[in-house]
């Protein structure tokens, strides 16, 4: 993208769907996706509406990436940047800094006009790139914005700013520059400033609906197909998907079929339960450094007390044994999108679907979005689509068969009919696993340390391994699964998710983590232990041992792995070698 000149114009602010630039130099890669689509978006809807729906991209200013490097050189920031500090050490130091004084002016003009809740969020120079996606890696602070002095709602701005800068340089960041093999110091760092889609109730600001859509999809259910795609929704902010937290999902082609669930009971189970919330009331922790420090969890008790829950959930009735649409009655709640998708009160799935297709048009490639909806008739608030982030996917094209049937089952270490990927691996020789038998959902941020100490030994020898454990990979739900990030298991190619009776989450889908894991290319298994679908854990308990914890072992072979994967059919295989 070309340089720019300062362009902010102050005047813009007051104007419906605008970007406005603080600085020269380069809007960094997630700006950039949605400097992108905007024409698109506004020329493939007239009047910017779908039937009823205003569809827009939020407004938003962007710090171009020349004001990082001021902002580092003139508070000589980068011998600490590149240290080994501890993030709150390099977050408080970056926090003492001050911001160039040449953008004071246009940040103090632009907070001094804008009254609604702010999303700070990092744009650097790497994040979405096709095969470098950066998604997850640097941090999102959003802000009320709603103090009644315009010095105090500025000082929170230039804090936030501030963190997004640190965060370019913090563990996670560190540790995935040096999985990809990728020098930190060529990182800049750009800032968008984007107003937070939602409403306001009492204390509480939030959309009716966040999502994460995904052009192709790597585990089709019933007869949906991969081209299909699939959407996960969640009441709220989308922290709840982007933490692989419980979210709904469905096929854009079925968006009424009935979910993977064995009954009622599982659903119920499985379903949200809280969500997060801009807190727009008194402040608790004043704590720049904490990417949460003005977001709640809440219980959707509270959702329905605002009158928010009514049009994107379901009551069951114990006596009839039945989920009905809305909330009448007092069974519990089930957040399943069911008047929307299934009594199509409103067209959000046929948007989604031009949505995802205009995108896909632009990129050239299947897309994954994020977006926030809000939709609230009961509180004569008008139905807002707002697109927020979009960037390109990695699909393979390469041929691979892939049938349980060609294969003798002592040769099996590992099977699956819903993996993710295509291709061949052939030199992996080392395997880390979640000992079954002391495995336990109380114990998993204690694993997921445990299996980041593992991991960083073996990235240092750059080297690669399989790794296998319990539940949702990457969720920050502990009691759904292992609440790993992408930088504690950075040296994993092949990555199995077991299934156990107690837990029945849906495969991994729209994270920031899996992102990661898909632009990567890395294999990814989901082992319901039903039929051929296992793993061989007697086979790994007698291989030889070359690290164990806890709860985790590490083991050594004699002979590398062969591992395929047929991203056609999902079916995927890991085989033993002789020795």
């Amino acid at each position: 993208m070309d340089k720019r000149e300062i362009t902010f114009d102050r005047d813009l602010m007051y104007k419906h769907n605008c970007f406005n630039f603080i600085g020269k130099d380069e809007p960094g890669g997630k700006a950039a996706s949605l400097i992108l689509m905007k024409d698109t978006v506004d020329k493939a809807f007239e009047d910017n509406k779908f039937e009823d729906i205003a569809v827009s991209i939020p407004n938003m200013t962007v710090i171009l990436t020349d004001i990082f490097d001021i902002f580092m050189e003139e508070n000589n920031l980068y011998e600490i940047a590149f240290s080994d500090e501890s993030d709150d050490v390099i977050a408080n130091k970056f926090q003492k800094a001050s911001l160039p004084a040449i953008i004071n002016g246009d940040l103090y003009s632009l907070i001094s006009k804008i009254h609604k809740p702010l999303a700070v969020r990092s744009s650097s120079l790497s994040e979405d790139k096709m095969f470098e996606p950066f998604a997850g890696v640097f941090e999102t602070k959003m802000i009320p914005n709603n103090q009644f002095d315009t010095k105090t709602r500025f000082n929170k701005l230039v804090e936030a700013i501030k963190f997004i800068y640190a965060s370019a340089f913090f563990s996670k960041s560190k540790n995935y520059f040096r999985a990809i093999k990728k020098d930190i110091k060529d990182e800049k760092m750009a800032v968008v400033i984007q107003e937070i889609v939602g409403e306001r109730y009492k204390d509480r600001f939030y959309p009716t609906i966040s999502g994460v859509a995904r052009s192709y999809n790597f585990y089709p259910m019933g007869n949906s197909k991969p081209e299909h795609g699939v959407v996960s929704l969640a009441l709220g902010l989308g922290k709840s998907i982007v933490d692989g937290g419980k979210v709904w999902s469905f096929s854009p082609q079925f968006p009424a079929s009935p979910p993977p669930y064995n009954n009622i009971n599982d659903m119920l189970k499985m379903t949200q339960t809280d969500f997060w919330t801009v807190n727009m009331g008194q402040i608790r922790d004043y704590n720049p450094i904490k990417e949460t420090e003005y977001l709640e969890n809440h219980s959707i008790t509270k959702a329905e007390e605002d009158k928010v829950i009514r049009n994107i959930c379901s009551t069951y009735d114990g006596q009839s044994d039945r989920m009905n649409m809305g909330t009448f009655g007092y069974g519990p709640r089930l957040l399943n999108f069911a008047p929307i998708l299934k009594a199509r009160i409103l067209p959000l799935n046929e948007l989604l679907k031009k949505i995802m297709k205009i995108s896909e048009e632009k990129f050239g490639n299947k897309v994954e979005i994020e977006f926030a909806m809000v939709y609230d008739p009961d509180n004569y608030h008008q139905t807002r689509f707002s697109l927020l982030q979009v960037r390109p996917m990695v699909v393979s094209n390469t041929m691979v068969e892939v049938n349980v049937e060609d294969f003798e089952e002592e040769q099996i270490m590992a099977f699956s009919n819903k993996a993710l990927g295509n291709g061949i691996i052939e030199e992996i020789d080392e395997i880390v696993f979640v000992k079954p038998e002391d495995f336990e959902l109380k114990n998993t941020i204690n694993i997921a340390q445990e299996i980041a100490e593992i991991n960083s030994e073996i990235v240092k020898r750059d080297s690669n391994y399989v790794l296998i454990g319990f539940g949702r990979w990457g969720t920050s739900d502990p009691w759904l699964g292992i609440p790993i990030v992408w930088n504690q298991i950075s040296g994993a190619k092949i990555i199995i998710e077991s299934a156990l009776p107690q837990i029945r989450a849906d495969y991994s889908q729209g994270s920031h983590f899996f992102h990661n894991l898909t632009s990567f290319e890395i294999f990814y298994f989901s082992c319901n232990n039903l039929g051929k679908n296992k793993v061989d854990w007697d086979w790994l308990s007698k291989q030889k041992c070359v690290n164990e914890t806890k709860y985790v072992k590490h083991i050594k072979l004699g002979k590398p792995l062969q591992i395929l994967t047929d991203g056609r059919s999902g079916n995927g295989v890991i085989l033993k070698k002789k020795d």
